[in-house]
């Protein structure tokens, strides 16, 4: 097999390297070609762009595919926890338990916030949106830590990593209790980062918090499906702006803006809002999907089909069985599950779906389980966030290692040619 592509401009020759990755991917290296022909490639979207080589996350859309530093994402929903795949992410290995127990305390004695931090979320308005607290809060953290920004001293790396994931959850529940008008409560350490998570989101001051176990099982493995998948836009965005030496936090702000888009992180906000949109009209899934096909109805079936995967999304039976456990444990008798397990079933057999390869997402049952514990609808991505928080960290980190150049985009120019200026009295 020829390990170069040619090509050929104005009738001279060009030789182009190919390269292949570890599980057969190849691609065409063009990191040459304006300096030896002159012309740049045009990819809008990046779509057929590799922009990095990556050792973290493989994904095969066509075979439906899933694998963090080579551990099928089915294997560590089943055997991890959350916390040891964001170590397995950054750090590229499985810990040992004594590893293990060090990553834990390390990350569980920085959970608190500055108290002087509190008066930033104090400053929003109720009905801000949690994204734009988290962003802006997590940008503020370099504000409070500032002997630890130098994205080459890994020991200040290290420090600023325990930091992010530590507070994250913090940041999250701190936005939700503003837009309540409730009190913060602080953090305890004595639970797991998963039930930390939830009492200082549902908790108050003047009782205890129970915290049921398959509701923080379910919440772990939705942190874990979400913990990274390739070059996506807010990683994409994340490694972008860390290729500037940025530190950390304005990076993982950057990554927080980005999944904001509805495009990105909002599509379980979209599903459930479907659903409930189908529920609240008395519809049933037979007529939906039958308003979704037609081209002349705005419907549109929420939470099928993926931009890299042409196969069942392989996070979607594992979410869905973890909504099913959760509704079952809290005894819910969820309209909104019933019709989502009946558009699944009717669109997989429907050769509309079927022919164009539109099978359920990741998306496609998370927001049942952030509903059902209680999650506004509105604080869906900050949750999502919280996941891909390790997988942006690794990518940021991978990236400081490779020392890549400051990314710098090309394009074709389509404006208009040289012209003189004209007087304003003469326009």
């Amino acid at each position: 097999m020829d390990d170069t592509a040619r090509l050929e401009v104005d009738g001279k020759s060009y030789d182009l390297p190919i390269i292949e990755g570890s599980e057969g991917e190849r691609g065409v290296d063009i990191q040459n070609l304006r300096s030896e022909t002159g012309l740049i490639a045009l990819d809008p979207g990046y779509k057929n762009t590799g922009s990095c080589k990556s050792a973290i996350t493989f994904i095969d859309g066509d075979q439906g595919i899933l694998r963090y530093r080579g551990y099928p994402i089915e294997e560590l929903a089943e055997k991890s926890t959350f916390l040891e795949v964001a170590y397995l992410l950054i750090h590229g290995e499985l810990p040992t338990r004594e590893v293990m127990d060090r990553w834990n305390h390390g990350i569980m004695r920085h959970t608190l916030l500055h108290e002087d931090l509190k008066r930033l979320f104090r400053a929003f308005p109720k009905d801000a949106h949690p994204m734009a607290v988290c962003a802006a809060v997590v940008s503020a953290l370099s504000t409070f830590y500032p002997e630890d920004l130098n994205p080459a001293d890994d020991a200040q790396v290290a420090s600023s990593i325990e930091r992010l994931i530590a507070k994250f959850p913090t940041i999250t529940a701190y936005s939700l209790k503003h837009a309540l008008g409730q009190p913060f409560i602080y953090p305890d350490n004595r639970l797991s980062y998963i039930e930390n998570f939830l009492r200082l989101s549902f908790g108050n001051p003047c009782e205890a918090f129970e915290v049921d176990p398959v509701v923080v099982r379910a919440m772990d493995i939705l942190l874990i499906l979400h913990a990274d998948h390739e070059q996506n836009c807010s990683t994409s965005t994340v490694r972008l702006v860390g290729s500037s030496k940025a530190n950390i936090f304005a990076c993982i702000s950057a990554g927080i803006s980005a999944l904001w888009g509805p495009l990105h992180g909002g599509a379980n906000q979209q599903v459930i809002e479907m659903l409930e949109e189908i529920a609240a009209e008395g519809l049933n899934a037979r007529q939906f999907v039958d308003r979704a096909k037609d081209r002349d109805d705005t419907s549109r079936l929420m939470g099928f089909g993926h931009r890299v995967y042409r196969n069942y999304d392989p996070r979607a039976n594992i979410i869905k069985k973890a909504s099913a456990d959760v509704l079952e444990k809290m005894g819910v008798n969820s309209k909104l599950l019933e019709i989502a397990v009946d558009l699944e079933r009717i669109a997989l057999e429907d050769d509309y779906f079927v022919t164009r390869r539109l099978y359920p997402n990741v998306d496609f049952y998370s927001g049942i389980i952030f509903d059902a514990i209680g999650i506004p609808v509105e604080a869906f991505t900050a949750l999502f966030a919280m996941g891909r928080l390790p997988g942006w960290i690794a990518q940021w980190s991978e990236l400081q290692g490779d020392g890549q150049a400051i990314g710098r985009p090309r394009q074709i120019y389509t404006g208009a040619t040289v012209r003189p200026y004209v007087p304003m009295d003469k326009r």
